[in-house]
């Protein structure tokens, strides 16, 4: 039987895109701002495009946090992607204003202090021997859109980091414990992004 997955409906994201992408791997994938069903998956995908505020706001609106929360509390799987990861640390800071965000990983996100903003197109990583979700893709590049990041890597030094560069380095991808997430657009990555969200359905 496919593993059951959800993609967070909360207002942002990629979502049609992502669904078709997870979909690929062989899992039973829906869209939904359904929380039980958000809570009953096999595995939770909480996407993210735009502003970190605005996706704070949505998952708040929402109620998402505490299921996500308690999934991840419980070892049960969640995968974040772009600023869908960007809001699972502390905290968001963007023009110059900071958002509480869901604390799941340790760190604020930032501007990327770069000569050219945003960060575009595709790049390598360096990944940790250990990582089980880039397994098999060390040597891919990945599609990256982002002017912001999570750049305080000693923050993380309970997590499997991977990391890219674009003139500092970055979080590119953390695994800790059941949270697992991307900086990239595995959706947009390519044959590299669908072996990536294979190896975390079939994790599930």
């Amino acid at each position: 039987m496919a593993p059951s997955v959800v993609v967070l409906d909360y207002g942002s994201g990629n979502l049609r895109s992502a669904e078709r992408a997870v979909a690929r791997t062989g899992a039973d994938v829906t869209v939904t701002s359904d929380l039980s069903a958000a809570a009953d998956a096999d595995g939770l995908v909480v996407p993210g495009v735009g502003a970190y505020a605005a996706c704070m706001a949505g998952i708040e609106d929402l109620g998402a946090g505490p299921v996500i929360a308690s999934r991840v509390a419980a070892g049960r799987p969640v995968l974040g992607i772009c600023v869908g990861m960007q809001i699972l640390f502390d905290s968001g800071v963007e023009h110059g204003v900071e958002t509480k965000g869901l604390g799941l990983l340790p760190g604020a996100v930032t501007r990327l202090s770069a000569t050219r903003i945003p960060h575009m197109g595709w790049n390598t990583v360096s990944v940790p021997p250990s990582s089980r979700l880039m397994a098999g893709v060390q040597d891919a590049r990945f599609y990256f859109v982002h002017s912001y990041a999570a750049s305080d890597l000693d923050a993380l030094r309970e997590a499997r980091v991977t990391t890219a560069e674009h003139d500092e380095p970055f979080v590119a991808a953390v695994e800790l414990g059941s949270l697992w997430a991307t900086q990239f657009h595995p959706e947009k990555s390519g044959d590299a992004g669908y072996a990536l969200l294979r190896n975390w359905v079939n994790g599930l």
